[in-house]
């Protein structure tokens, strides 16, 4: 299981435009950097996110071999409705991971 952090407000008013904040802990090797053994350490990174508010699709970003570790991603959305916001993360050797957070709108 991956280690996350998602700073999302627990609430907000109809209409309000909110800040997400994610961070995935993952080491991200790009399948360019030797290894000990000079070998090319094989690539294994985060390819896909998402994010769904109650099923409908908000943001996503597709990432490459320049990713840094544990990638950061920021975002804006705008709030409707009460829910839930589903975020997920796909990737290299059947990687996938998914959390999720209520959002209570006013």
């Amino acid at each position: 299981m991956a280690r996350t952090l998602i700073k999302s407000p627990a609430s907000a008013k109809r209409g309000e435009v909110i800040e997400i904040h994610t961070t995935i802990g993952h080491e991200m090797e790009t399948g360019f950097r030797p290894g000990d053994n000079g070998k090319i350490l094989p690539r294994n990174i985060i390819t896909h996110f998402s994010c769904h508010y109650n099923d409908e699709l908000v943001f996503e970003a597709a990432l490459y071999s320049a990713m840094a570790a544990n990638p950061y991603i920021a975002f804006h959305t705008v709030a409707t409705v009460s829910g839930s916001l589903r975020f997920s993360w796909e990737g290299d050797n059947g990687f996938r991971h998914s959390e999720s957070v209520a959002l209570q709108v006013t």
